[in-house]
């Protein structure tokens, strides 16, 4: 299974553990709701945390496959595009994850993009207030 599969198996099943080993160590995730990414397995995979509390009724709805340009090194690099929909707090959410993968085949970036902008407004304050929760921020 490639490790986009294993990705979406492991958010479909609220799995965190699963999680782990398709991060690399240095892993950066780009928000919609913060200007500067979360950086590094550790912080990446407690956020992880909070967003399988925080979005109900998650699931992906399709899914794009090729290569984009990093935000890091420029470089381009394969990449996968899962389309999801989600409900924050009473109100439907419509995005993408766009995940970048390493040699190995691990993620190394991962950005996230969220419509429409009540949403994306909602989403940041249940995510800021678990990130408080789990003293992660």
């Amino acid at each position: 299974m490639e490790t986009a599969e294993r990705f979406r198996a492991a958010v479909e099943k609220r799995d965190l553990a699963a999680l782990e080993d398709l991060f690399t160590e240095d892993v950066r995730l780009y928000s919609p709701v913060k200007f500067t990414p979360f950086e590094g397995r550790p912080m990446v995979l407690g956020l992880f945390g909070v967003l399988l509390r925080v979005f109900e009724n998650f699931r992906y709805v399709g899914r794009f496959e090729g290569s984009a340009e990093t935000s890091v090194d420029g470089t381009d690099a394969p990449a996968e595009v899962l389309l999801f929909r989600a409900t924050v707090d009473g109100r439907e959410i419509h995005g993408i994850d766009l995940l970048h993968f390493d040699e190995a085949g691990r993620i190394k970036e991962f950005t996230v993009m969220v419509r429409p902008h009540s949403a994306v407004q909602t989403l940041g304050q249940a995510v800021l207030a678990g990130l408080v929760a789990d003293g992660l921020a």
